[in-house]
C-alpha cells in the first residue's frame, strides 16, 4: 500500500516553506531569465535601482534554492507514490554530466553549467519529497503566479512603448556598436521579451504558466462567486496571450493553439460545442498565424534553417563522441569547428534534447529524454483520473513547454528549468493514485 500523499496536520511552518517556495519561483521569472552560459556577463547590482530593474547573478538564485530546501527538511518523506526508476533518472542524467565534466572542452562552461543542472536536481527532488507533503499550497501558487503576472506587465508594458523607449536609450550610447550582435538585434526588434533573455523565452514561460494559471484559478477557486472566477482566469488569459502574440514566436503561438485544443477536448462542454469551438480554434489559429508570419516565410524561414545547422552539428559531435559527448554546456565549441563559414554562430543547440546527446553523450541522452517523457506519461494518467482540471492544466503546461525544448534552450534558462523541475517533482508526488483521488484536499 502507498504512503499518505499529505502530512496530517496542519504546522504553521507550511505556508512558510510554501511562500518561500513560490516566492524562489516568482524571482526566477523575474531575474533569472538569461541563460547560465552568459552569467559571467551579468555583475551584481551596484544601487538600489539595478537591484530593482536588471537581473541578478544566477549564485543568489542557488542561495535562495539553498535557504528554501532547508524549510523543506522539516516536510521532507521519502516514501512517496512515485516509481523509484523515475525517480532515479535525474540523478542518473546528472551523474552522467559529472562524468562528462571531467573530459570537458571547455572548463568555465561546463561549471556553469554544471552548478545550474544540481540546482535543477535539486529543484525537482524538493518539490517531489517535500512541497508534495503540505496540506495546501495557497501561498506557493500566490508566489509564483505572482510571478507570472510581473512577467506578463512588463511584457505588456515593453509592447506600449517601453521597447520604444529602451531603443532610444541604447542607441544613444556612444558605444553601442561593441555589443553583441545578438543583443543589438534584439533591441532593434519589435517583440516583446519582459524580464526573459530574448523573445522565444518568455513564449516558453507563457505557455508552461498560462495553463496552469487558469486550471488553479478555475478549480481551486471553487469558493469564489462565479464572476470573480471569470475575472480572475480571464485576467490571466488576457495578458498571457497578448504577451505569447507579440513575443513572435512562432513554436509559442502554435503549442498554445494545441494546448487551447487539448483543453476543450478535456473539459465538461458538450461534444457539439467542444468540436464547434475547437474547429474554429484551429481555423482562426491558422490563419492568424500564417499572416502575421507570411512575411518570414517569404523570407524563407531563416531561423529554421540555421536550426537545422545547430541540429546537425549537434547530431555530429554525438555520433563522433558517443560516450560523453563534449562536455555540458559546451556545444558552442563543437559548433565552431563544424558550422559552415557562412552560418551564424550560436551558443546553444536549440534543442535541449540534442544538446544533451551532444554535450553528454547517449546515456544523458536518454536519461533526460526518459525522465522527461515518463514523468509527462504518469502525470498524464493521473490527470486524467483526477476530480477536477488544475492536474490536466499542470500536465498540459509542462508538456508545452517540454515540447518547446524540441526547439528551444529553455533548459539552460533558470526561469524556466527550475520552474518546470519543481512542478515535475510536486505534481508527481502530489496527485495520488485512484483510489486516494477523491480525498485530495484543495489546494485553496
Amino acid at each position: 500500500m502507498p504512503s499518505k500523499t499529505f502530512v496530517p496536520r496542519k504546522d504553521n511552518w507550511e505556508s512558510v516553506c510554501c511562500g518561500a517556495a513560490g516566492l524562489w519561483l516568482a524571482l526566477a521569472l523575474i531575474k533569472f531569465g538569461n541563460p547560465v552560459i552568459l552569467d559571467e556577463k551579468i555583475p551584481p547590482p551596484s544601487s538600489w535601482e539595478e537591484f530593482l530593474l536588471y537581473p541578478w547573478p544566477v549564485a543568489w538564485g542557488y542561495g535562495l534554492l539553498v535557504g528554501v530546501g532547508l524549510l523543506g527538511l522539516r516536510f521532507w518523506r521519502w516514501r512517496i507514490a512515485v516509481p523509484r526508476w523515475l525517480l532515479a533518472l535525474p540523478l542518473v542524467w546528472l551523474g552522467w554530466q559529472g562524468l562528462s565534466a571531467l573530459q570537458t572542452v571547455q572548463w568555465a562552461l561546463t561549471v556553469a553549467t554544471l552548478k545550474h543542472f544540481v540546482a535543477c536536481a535539486m529543484a525537482f527532488y524538493l518539490g517531489a519529497f517535500a512541497l508534495s507533503q503540505l496540506t495546501t499550497l495557497r501561498s506557493f501558487w500566490i508566489g509564483l503566479l505572482g510571478g507570472f503576472l510581473v512577467v506578463a506587465l512588463v511584457g505588456w508594458k515593453q509592447h506600449f512603448g517601453g521597447l520604444e523607449e529602451t531603443r532610444r536609450q541604447f542607441f544613444s550610447l556612444p558605444d553601442w556598436k561593441s555589443y553583441p550582435a545578438e543583443f543589438v538585434e534584439k533591441v532593434a526588434s519589435n517583440r516583446i521579451y519582459s524580464t526573459l533573455f530574448y523573445p522565444n523565452a518568455l513564449a516558453g514561460v507563457v505557455v508552461l504558466l498560462l495553463p496552469i494559471s487558469i486550471s488553479i484559478l478555475w478549480e481551486t477557486g471553487r469558493i469564489w462567486p462565479m464572476p470573480v472566477k471569470l475575472i480572475g482566469a480571464g485576467t490571466f488569459a488576457f495578458l498571457g496571450l497578448g504577451c505569447l502574440y507579440w513575443s513572435g514566436s512562432k513554436a509559442g503561438w502554435l503549442l498554445g493553439l494545441g494546448q487551447s485544443v487539448m483543453m476543450f477536448l478535456h473539459s465538461r462542454l458538450k461534444r457539439n460545442v467542444k468540436v464547434l469551438v475547437i474547429v474554429l480554434a484551429l481555423l482562426g489559429g491558422s490563419c492568424g498565424f500564417l499572416l502575421k508570419h507570411r512575411g518570414y516565410f517569404e523570407r524563407g524561414a531563416t531561423s529554421v534553417s540555421a536550426r537545422f545547422d545547430y541540429w546537425k552539428a549537434a547530431w555530429q559531435t554525438l555520433q563522433s563522441k558517443p560516450l560523453l559527448g563534449s562536455g555540458p554546456g559546451t556545444f558552442m565549441v563543437s559548433y565552431k569547428s563544424l558550422k559552415l563559414p557562412e552560418a551564424e554562430m550560436s551558443r546553444l543547440a536549440h534543442n535541449d534534447f540534442l544538446q544533451q546527446g551532444c554535450d553528454s553523450g547517449w546515456v544523458g541522452l536518454l536519461a533526460y529524454l526518459g525522465w522527461i517523457l515518463g514523468s509527462l506519461g504518469l502525470l498524464y494518467r493521473r490527470s486524467v483520473r483526477s476530480v477536477g482540471q488544475e492536474t490536466f492544466g499542470i500536465w498540459l503546461g509542462l508538456c508545452g513547454v517540454s515540447l518547446q525544448g524540441l526547439v528551444e534552450f529553455g533548459l539552460y534558462i533558470p526561469a524556466l528549468s527550475w520552474t518546470t523541475f519543481l512542478l515535475f517533482g510536486m505534481s508527481l508526488a502530489r496527485w495520488p493514485p485512484r483510489n486516494q483521488i477523491d480525498k485530495r484536499q484543495p489546494d485553496f
